[in-house]
């Protein structure tokens, strides 16, 4: 099973990095989590440099795609050779945006009539396009789901695990990436967010 997060030049670190950590908390040979870039390399808001794992091409093959956040979004909506070549089909596969990644959906017309979440920035620009803005963290609806807030990232991945895997293995990698003392209260927040969601 592969999950790619679709990460771009500017991007958001705990966007797409807290999903990759947390997903790659799943240890099963059949498991593999890769950035997905346009380029060869990506350098972020803060300047972090990241080597892409996978192409575009990996992305329409993927079992999960997660379209990080950051600070080129508009950007990379507005560039129409670059969204021609998301081969994005929820229909066989999971499809989940974090933040400012709701308008690569939006501009894919993966939304529909679908309330997201997402973060206060993006929040006018999707209600610009008719999108329906939820004032909480996660949102899904069948195979898509978005997510609001940087740390919301948490309640994506967990999403995806829940679904491959299980809600015991999302259960566990929250376990290991949570607060020590704090574990069973993030444990909690999670399956409060994410298990309405997996029906």
């Amino acid at each position: 099973m592969h999950t790619v997060i679709l990460t771009f030049d500017g991007f958001n670190e705990l966007d797409s990095l807290i999903a990759f950590g947390i997903l790659n908390r799943v240890k099963r040979p059949d498991w593999r989590v890769s950035i997905a870039s346009p380029t060869a390399r990506v350098v972020s808001m803060n300047g972090v440099s990241v080597e892409a794992q996978a192409s575009l091409a990996d992305v329409g093959e993927a079992d999960a795609v997660l379209v990080g956040s950051g600070l080129k979004t508009r950007e990379v909506v507005a560039d129409t050779n670059l969204m021609s070549q998301f081969k994005l089909d929820p229909e066989r596969q999971l499809v989940g945006a974090q933040c400012s990644g709701s308008l690569v959906l939006s501009a894919l017309g993966l939304l529909e009539a679908m309330p997201v979440c997402t973060d206060l920035t993006t929040k006018p620009w999707l209600q610009d396009a008719g999108v329906e803005v939820l004032d909480q963290p996660f949102f899904a609806k069948g195979n898509i789901a978005t997510s609001g807030g940087c740390l919301a990232s948490q309640y994506l991945a967990s999403w995806v695990i829940a679904h491959l895997v299980g809600i015991d293995a999302a259960c566990g990698a929250m376990h290991y990436v949570a607060p020590v003392g704090e574990k069973a209260e993030y444990i909690d927040r999670m399956s409060a967010n994410v298990m309405p969601y997996l029906g």
